[in-house]
């Protein structure tokens, strides 16, 4: 608004322009990952203090190291998928990665399936030899979701 002349102009705001993402990632939720942390120290204090006989502390002892390696895994891997434009980044085995490159890449997509009344979807990337599922848990997003991006990523 200018005061002398009286007269009024609106800014009007401009969308931000954002270019479109070049690198993406999709890693394992750290709330939940320490969640599962927290439940393993739990369960071996249960163990530990609650257990009357050999066999009651043996089995939470077993309980508490499963339990723990996997939350170690979130901690050590928490990135399951990363995507540019050359290619993708796949967790592989417990705590490595495998580089893809969209060459590789024969098929995408999402696998959905309902069991017992619950509903999983998978997000399935198949590089030929190598065959990818990633869960909602591990991209800690909706597979479908994902898919769509990595589709916009790599110009399809």
């Amino acid at each position: 608004m200018d005061i002398r002349s009286g007269s009024f102009q609106p800014s009007t705001p401009q969308p931000a322009q954002q270019p479109p993402a070049t690198a993406l990632r999709w890693r394992v939720s750290a709330g939940f990952a320490a969640l599962k942390g927290c439940a393993a120290i739990g369960l071996l204090l249960a163990g530990v203090f609650g257990a009357q006989d050999r066999r009651m502390l043996t089995a939470a002892v077993v309980a508490t190291a499963i339990l723990a390696v996997y939350a170690l895994r979130d901690f050590v891997a928490p990135v399951r998928l990363a995507a540019d434009l050359e290619g993708l980044t796949v967790v592989s085995g417990y705590a490595g990665r495998r580089r893809i490159d969209w060459s590789q890449v024969e098929r995408m997509r999402v696998d959905a399936r309902s069991r017992g009344g619950l509903r999983s979807e998978l997000l399935e990337i198949d590089a030929g030899e190598h065959l990818f599922l990633l869960s909602r848990y591990d991209l800690n997003a909706h597979p479908v979701d994902v898919y769509e991006e990595l589709l916009r990523l790599r110009g399809f």
